[in-house]
C-alpha cells in the first residue's frame, strides 16, 4: 500500500536536541539521584535499548514522569538551544507537496515542538500527539490514525530509538529508523528496523518512488 501518513518522533529525529541533552543530563542526575555518565559512557549507551539505559543509570520506573516533566520544563526555558536538523524544512515541504500527511508523536511537549518547528512548518503538520510517557506512544499513534482517518497499513513511523520501533509495531504501523539520532544505527538494526534512513532526503524519495533506503552500518 502507498504511504499516505508519516508519523515522526521529534527529539533526535527532527530536532537536534542531543547536544543539549548531554549538557543537562548529569545536572538532572544530581537532582533526581541517579547515576551520572561520563562522555565516553554517553556514547556507549547509544548501543543500548531504552530500558537497558534506565537500568544502567539506576532510574526506577516510578521516577520517569517526574524526570520527563522536569526535562520538558527545562527545555522550554532553554528552547533557543534546540534546532531542527538541516533539511527538515525541505523534507516537510516535499512530503506535503506529494500529498503525504505529516504527524508528530513525541514525549516532548506540544509547546516545545511547535516553537522549534516555527510558524512556517507547524501548518504542514496534520496531527500533534505530544506529552506521551517514555513508553506510552502507542495510544498516541492510534489516536493519530483516527484523527487523520488514515489506516495503519498506509502509515509509517520514523524514529531514532528502539522504543519508537516497538511502539510502531504494537500500533500495527510500519517502522523506520534514522542513523543520526540518540540510538546507534546498529542498535536499531539489531531490533529489527527494516529501513534505516541515512539522510532526510531519502524519506520523501523512498515514499514517492519506492527506492531502496536500507543501508548497512
Amino acid at each position: 500500500m502507498p504511504t499516505r501518513l508519516v508519523i515522526f518522533d521529534f527529539d533526535g529525529t527532527l530536532a537536534d536536541s542531543i547536544p543539549w541533552f548531554r549538557t543537562v543530563l548529569n545536572q538532572v542526575a544530581v537532582r533526581f539521584n541517579f547515576r551520572q555518565l561520563g562522555h565516553e559512557e554517553m556514547e556507549e549507551v547509544r548501543r543500548l535499548g531504552s530500558r537497558e539505559i534506565l537500568a544502567r543509570v539506576n532510574v526506577p520506573m516510578w521516577k520517569l514522569p517526574m524526570i520527563a516533566a522536569h526535562m520538558r520544563r527545562r527545555m522550554a526555558e532553554e528552547i533557543g538551544q534546540i534546532r531542527l536538523f538541516p533539511g527538515v524544512d525541505d523534507m516537510f515541504r516535499q512530503l506535503h507537496a506529494d500529498g503525504i500527511r505529516i504527524a508528530i508523536v513525541s514525549s516532548n511537549s506540544a509547546s516545545n515542538v511547535r516553537r522549534v518547528l516555527g510558524p512556517e512548518l507547524v501548518p504542514l503538520v496534520s496531527h500533534f500527539g505530544c506529552g506521551s510517557s517514555l513508553f506510552g506512544k502507542v495510544p498516541h499513534i492510534r489516536k493519530c490514525l483516527v484523527s487523520t482517518g488514515i489506516p495503519a497499513s498506509e502509515a509509517l513511523c520514523v524514529g531514532d530509538e528502539v522504543r519508537d520501533l516497538d511502539a510502531a509495531r504494537k500500533a500495527g504501523v510500519a517502522a523506520a529508523g534514522v542513523t543520526w539520532g540518540y540510538a546507534h544505527p546498529s542498535t536499531l538494526q539489531a531490533h529489527g528496523a527494516p529501513i534505516l534512513f541515512t539522510n532526510l532526503d531519502e524519506i520523501p524519495r523512498l515514499l514517492t518512488s519506492g527506492a531502496e533506503a536500507v543501508r548497512s552500518v
